[in-house]
């Protein structure tokens, strides 16, 4: 028989204590290594229970190395779906990598430079709001009405304080407007023609909605309407029903991680939909104490699966890798429910994952002492 005991550090990190019948202990956590703070924590323990000095003791630890140095971490995502190379010209295919490599060594140099990851996060996912070639900001798809309405979100990993924007259609950056949310409001999410007034008496820049027109966008649109089942929702195969999105995470010097997730939505959408990419624990989540997901795909599903904050369980109180956790919702638990569609996820000790479960999906990470990589289709 086990006496369980789980010991809350100041900085949040946590340890698990387990003693048995002869009081015998363990410090056993995957994720806290053995260093200053651990042996710290451990004298602590002895002063409280002299009685455990006399005791044979075991540390148990998964990973090996230090969290006093952590690799400062950018991933992102662009968006997962009907993405192939027979679809995809040379020069699309490079556009998209050469966006893709500016969004992470902005982000990365806000990290250098030592900024916060909730500043990597905003500054990443804005050059991916101004590129017509993601479903977010200046690329967004069109609705029924041929109209723009983005959605976006934000999450601070210390101290799970979240802002989120849905259905607005003047604000350039949907992103900055979340993390004013976030910041300069008691509220967590806003929508509509309230979210664009706030976002307007904060500063933020606001457009004309012929801002966001694009001609292959709105082509798209049309393409749509003049199927004979008028862009049936249920025609998810079809590349011009686009869902896609773009997220970044982000693990400073601080050990702190953010995510961050923005999107035009889906592609032909009516009656106001709204789908996962501004609801946090479905298209965003960030804990400290797991990891920080952002989610791309088909949102009903993420929603109905609470797709972000389920990875973020299975880190936290499953004892899961990041990378185990990401493969089990995605290729499992995701597809049993009729979802498509992928995730990135970044723990507090640099362990990402970058999971899909559809032809591609556009991604790039950067890593200090690791270097970076840029990838659109399955490897």
């Amino acid at each position: 028989m086990f006496i369980y005991i789980k010991v809350i550090l100041v900085s949040r990190k946590f340890v698990n204590l387990f003693i048995d019948k002869k009081m015998n202990f363990s410090i056993i956590h995957k994720r806290l290594y053995f260093n200053k703070k651990a042996c710290s924590l451990l004298i602590g323990i002895c002063i409280i229970f002299p009685n455990l000095l006399s005791v044979p003791i075991a540390p148990v630890f998964a990973q090996t190395g230090s969290t006093d140095t952590v690799p400062i971490t950018i991933v992102i995502h662009g968006g997962a779906g009907t993405i192939n190379r027979e679809n995809m010209s040379r020069e699309m295919e490079k556009a998209y990598r050469t966006t893709l490599q500016q969004a992470v060594n902005f982000g990365y140099g806000i990290l250098e430079r030592g900024g916060t990851s909730l500043e990597a996060v905003v500054g990443s996912i804005k050059i991916l709001e101004d590129s017509p070639l993601f479903n977010a900001g200046k690329g967004a798809v069109f609705t029924h009405d041929g109209k723009n309405e983005l959605d976006a979100s934000i999450m601070d990993g210390k101290s799970l304080a979240a802002g989120a924007v849905a259905g607005v259609g003047t604000i350039k950056n949907p992103i900055e407007a979340a993390y004013a949310v976030m910041t300069q409001s008691p509220h967590v999410m806003l929508s509509g023609s309230g979210a664009e007034q706030f976002a307007k008496e904060k500063g933020l820049e606001i457009v004309d909605p012929s801002y966001f027109f694009t001609e292959r966008r709105y082509k798209s649109l049309q393409r749509l309407l003049n199927q004979k089942d008028g862009g049936s929702f249920n025609n998810l195969l079809n590349p011009d029903q686009k869902h896609g999105t773009v997220g970044v995470l982000a693990l400073d010097r601080e050990g702190n991680l953010a995510a961050g997730t923005s999107t035009g939505g889906m592609t032909n959408k009516k009656y106001g939909r709204i789908g996962d990419s501004p609801i946090i624990g479905a298209g965003t989540y960030a804990d400290n104490l797991s990891c920080a997901v952002s989610s791309t795909g088909h949102g009903e599903f993420f929603i109905r699966k609470v797709v972000a904050y389920d990875i973020s369980a299975k880190v936290r109180y499953g004892g899961m890798a990041v990378q185990e956790a990401c493969e089990k919702v995605i290729y499992e638990e995701l597809p049993a429910l009729g979802g498509s569609g992928g995730v990135i996820a970044l723990d507090q000790y640099g362990n990402y994952s970058m999971v899909f479960n559809t032809e591609g999906m556009y991604r790039a990470f950067r890593q200090e002492g690791k270097g970076s990589g840029i990838y659109i289709y399955k490897q």
